[in-house]
C-alpha cells in the first residue's frame, strides 16, 4: 500500500464504524491514525485493498510475520454497501496466494462464534476449527493444499 490509499482506507473504516462492525473486526482500531500506519508500513506483514471504480471496497491483511510468527493471522473487512458480491472471497484468495508465495504452510484467523456469515465463508474456503482464543473461534487453513 502507500499514501494513495489513505483517504480510501479512512472512508472504509468510517463506513465500518457507522455500520457497527467494530465488534466483528478486531485486528486493530478503525481510525485515521491506523490508516496512516498501514499506508506507511514497511515491514514483513502484508496489507491489501480491493478497489472498484477507484473506491476502496475491501481490505485484508496478513499479520504476525513482523513479530516472528510462522503462521500469519488473516483479517478482512468489506464495505457494508459492497458485501455479498464475492469481494471478501477474492481478498482472502489473494492473501492465501501471498502467504503461499512467502512460504507459509498455514494461515489462521479468529472469528466470533455468532458471525455466521463469516464462518460460512471461511469454511467454504477450507478453514477448519483449531480451537478457541479470547472467546473466539480459531480457524486454520493449510495454504499448501489450496489451488494456485
Amino acid at each position: 500500500m502507500g499514501p494513495w490509499a489513505r483517504a480510501g482506507l479512512v472512508a472504509l473504516f468510517e463506513a465500518l464504524l457507522a455500520a457497527g462492525d467494530e465488534p466483528q473486526f478486531h485486528p486493530h482500531p478503525l481510525t485515521a491514525s491506523q490508516a496512516d500506519r498501514i499506508c506507511s508500513y514497511r515491514g514483513l506483514d502484508e496489507y491489501h485493498v480491493a478497489v472498484n471504480d477507484g473506491v476502496i471496497v475491501g481490505y485484508g491483511m496478513l499479520r504476525g510475520w513482523g513479530e516472528g510468527h510462522a503462521v500469519p493471522s488473516l483479517g478482512i473487512a468489506v464495505h457494508p454497501e459492497h458485501r455479498h458480491r464475492g469481494i471478501g472471497r477474492l481478498i482472502m484468495e489473494a492473501l492465501h496466494q501471498a502467504a503461499r508465495a512467502r512460504g507459509a504452510a498455514q494461515v489462521r484467523l479468529r472469528v466470533r462464534s455468532d458471525n455466521e456469515v463469516a464462518i460460512n465463508l471461511y469454511r467454504s474456503l477450507g478453514y477448519e476449527l483449531a480451537g478457541h482464543e479470547r472467546g473466539q473461534l480459531v480457524l486454520l487453513l493449510d495454504v499448501r493444499s489450496r489451488p494456485r
